[in-house]
């Protein structure tokens, strides 16, 4: 998007309005760029009025005896953070102190973070919300691919509209647990093709906004049993191999283990997968051939094979994506221009909020930090010994579970995260949190968990300030300051340099983003993720938004401002970007990708006669993760102003529940009241509930934090539970 400042300037400092005013500070425009090609979504539009919210925070706050958050200052808040880490950490370890990162922070902060923690704090518990969103795609693609970088390939090849034009667009594209049309609405304008083409296929249980775009022979539906995705999957693969589909070619030259596979998906044959997923076999034979034909081994324009976190947030996420791969690699599509498979990511910088330390077992460059030339390398940049860098951290449920425990951290800083809400078995989230000696909230708004702190931390956002951020595709992109922040609020570079200062540490902490970037470019160097041909300065050149004018008509695409897709690196000549990945080789030892043999297990928490419904949970077009700013953008809470249960008309009849009365639903884990809405766009034995709403409407009271084995992603996408009618009585207390 395009931002412009609004003018004159009000009151409060250049180029802002106070917060509280209402007014926002900045318009916003739509930009030419080629992922969204000029289109905003409503969050999109509606960004700006987030300058100015009327509860923004303005000054740290610091618990009192009285118990209540009171205003401080900035020496006050660090002063008194510093001296209960010190406290804590003699009496407990290094150990005592953990850090919790989000997935929206610029790539400087969240390298920044991941730094402070194993040099300052030298503890080795810090992970971050991606855990909760693109863990499992990311684990199978590292271990089939090499990789993980989202989309290893430019969105817009899907609709053959990339600059170079070498990319003839879709004829097919597999979709499996992702709701685009809601989600990220700009992007569907690239499924086009194949929709033209009639090859549009959407897996989910729902017949969701995308689910609908296949109507009128634009594609196919499949609408499996909640947490049965694995199965279609493997059905798929069954019909390519013994049909004769497989491009034996591409997998001979560039594969391993097709033998495995083969073996273990002898057993999914379509009749078999459709009493467990519910999927007619004709349907899943049907699919499987359209996929193939799609292929440019059978002569066709090109196929995609993409998943979300519908299929993602599950304890078997992991195999799942795996057989996605598999998928995709059996039918040749994967590291061909025109096809391939990717992740469709979430958060405004999940790709590289993941890339540069954020994660339990990571360092910068995407480094595994028990790798011994990675701990090594970073080190090095760094100027510390390598010993002193502290091994692998316990991912994100797993810390949360040892909050306040013997073993476990007695203090949390957490940094662009609600817990509160986005956490699954939330109830139980609150108690740890609140069992803590610590809890340090940096937040832009009160959100539920910094209304829990000890000390809460005000900080900058996007428009107030300067780094990088990395697209779902590997663009990393320049994010430019466009007014001043508030207040006192402060970037997190600042507020990570003082506290480093206070507790005695000789590290540098640059809190120039320029500077912060140029040293992660360093510490990447030579890893997965390589930036070390980056720079601001460079990607200003490539990239020079300041300039661009909104949608312009001559170059509708934004081929012009695109940033630079990693890896870039640092090389004699010209810096190029990598927009698609494997084209030549994969980035394992021997060049090959990885078939790899998995098997349906089922969810954590199904059916039983207590609880004898599903829930799945997701979003809504109007509000982002736990609601925390789009809950405070009066256009978007209009409306969508409260939780709802969807539910179909036979199950609301069956438990005697009428569209817009009150619905209880009750898990192992909590209960929820929220509205009934009744349609029959969703399965008989099946509820959808969204995660945007904290308190009673909050779904994540109810589902389940048991974890894949490989990737440690809590199955939030599925569990059982029971749905009962709210008696009048109750319901008017409510």
């Amino acid at each position: 998007m395009t931002l412009t400042p609004v003018v004159p300037p009000v009151a409060g400092g250049p180029g802002r309005s106070p917060a509280g005013s209402g007014a926002p500070p900045v318009t916003v425009a739509p930009r030419a760029f080629p992922t969204n090609r000029g289109g905003l979504c409503q969050k999109g539009w509606t960004s700006a009025t987030l300058l100015s919210v009327p509860d923004r925070l303005l000054v740290p706050q610091v618990r009192g005896a009285d118990g209540a958050l009171h205003d401080a200052t900035w020496d006050a808040a660090l002063d008194l953070i510093a001296s209960r880490v010190t406290t804590l950490q003699a009496e407990h370890g290094r150990g005592a102190v953990a850090v919790f990162g989000g997935g929206g922070l610029t790539n400087e902060k969240a390298y920044a973070l991941g730094k402070f923690a194993r040099t300052v704090l030298r503890t080795p518990d810090i992970d971050y919300n991606g855990r909760f969103c693109m863990a499992s795609a990311a684990a199978a693609s590292n271990r089939s691919l090499g990789l993980d970088r989202g989309l290893p390939f430019p969105l817009a090849d899907l609709s053959g509209t990339t600059h170079d034009g070498l990319a003839p667009g879709a004829q097919a594209v597999l979709l499996l647990g992702s709701n685009l049309a809601e989600t990220m609405p700009p992007s569907v304008q690239h499924l086009e093709p194949a929709r033209a083409a009639g090859g549009l296929v959407v897996v989910d249980p729902r017949r969701s906004a995308t689910a609908r775009l296949t109507d009128d022979g634009k594609g196919v539906h499949l609408q499996p049993v909640p947490g049965t995705d694995l199965v279609v999957l493997l059905a798929l693969l069954h019909v390519v191999i013994t049909e004769g589909l497989v491009d034996a070619e591409y997998v001979a030259a560039r594969t391993t283990g097709f033998d495995d596979v083969r073996r273990s998906v002898a057993a999914w044959w379509p009749e078999r997968a459709e009493t467990v997923c519910g999927v007619p076999a004709d349907e899943l034979r049907r699919v499987a051939r359209l996929l193939a034909d799609a292929s440019p081994a059978r002569g066709g324009r090109g196929a995609y094979v993409l998943t979300g976190r519908g299929v993602e947030q599950s304890t078997q996420g992991t195999a799942t994506v795996t057989a996605a791969i598999d998928l995709a690699l059996c039918l040749g599509l994967v590291g061909r221009v025109g096809s391939g498979y990717g992740a469709v990511t979430g958060q405004g910088n999940g790709q590289g909020g993941r890339e540069h330390g954020q994660k339990a077992d990571q360092l910068p460059g995407y480094r595994k930090i028990d790798d011994p030339a990675a701990r090594a390398h970073v080190a090095a940049v760094w100027g510390v010994d390598p010993d002193s860098i502290p091994g692998p951290g316990r991912p994100a449920v797993e810390l949360l579970r040892s909050l306040g425990t013997p073993d476990g951290p007695r203090a949390l800083l957490v940094h662009g995260s609600n817990l509160v809400v986005s956490a699954p078995d939330a109830d139980r989230v609150v108690e740890r949190l609140r069992s803590l000696d610590l809890l340090v909230v940096c937040d832009l708004v009160p959100s539920e968990t910094a209304l829990l702190a000890d000390v809460v931390l005000p900080v900058t956002q996007w428009a107030e300030e300067e780094g990088t951020t990395t697209s779902l595709e590997g663009r990393v992109l320049r994010r430019r300051r466009a007014v001043d922040a508030p207040g006192e609020a402060r970037s997190e570079l600042w507020l990570l340099a003082e506290l480093a200062r206070r507790l005695g540490s000789d590290v540098a902490f640059p809190t120039d983003p320029a500077v912060v970037f140029d040293e992660l470019a360093r510490a990447s160097a030579g890893g997965v993720a390589d930036y070390s041909g980056l720079s601001h300065a460079l990607l200003d050149a490539a990239d020079p938004a300041e300039q661009a004018d909104p949608v312009d008509a001559s170059d509708p695409a934004g081929h012009g401002a695109a940033g630079l897709h990693w890896p870039v690196p640092d090389a004699h000549g010209p810096v190029t970007g990598t927009p698609r990945a494997f084209l030549d080789t994969f980035p394992t030892p021997d060049g090959r990708a990885r078939l790899i043999a998995v098997d349906h297990v089922g969810p954590s928490d199904d059916l039983r006669p207590d609880a004898p419904v599903y829930l799945v949970t997701g979003r809504v077009l109007q509000h982002y993760q736990s609601g925390a700013q789009t809950h405070r953008v009066p256009e978007l809470e209009r409306i969508v102003p409260e939780p709802f249960v969807e539910l179909h008309p036979v199950l609301g009849d069956r438990v005697g529940v009428a569209d817009g009365e009150t619905v209880e639903l009750e898990s192992a884990r909590g209960t929820l009241r929220a509205r009934a809405r009744w349609t029959d766009r969703i399965r008989p034995d099946t509820v959808f509930v969204p995660f945007h709403w904290a308190g009673e409407g909050s779904v994540n009271r109810l589902t389940t934090d048991a974890t894949d084995p490989v990737s440690k992603m809590p199955e939030f996408k599925v569990c059982a539970v029971a749905v009962r009618a709210v008696p009048a009585a109750a319901e008017g207390s409510r």
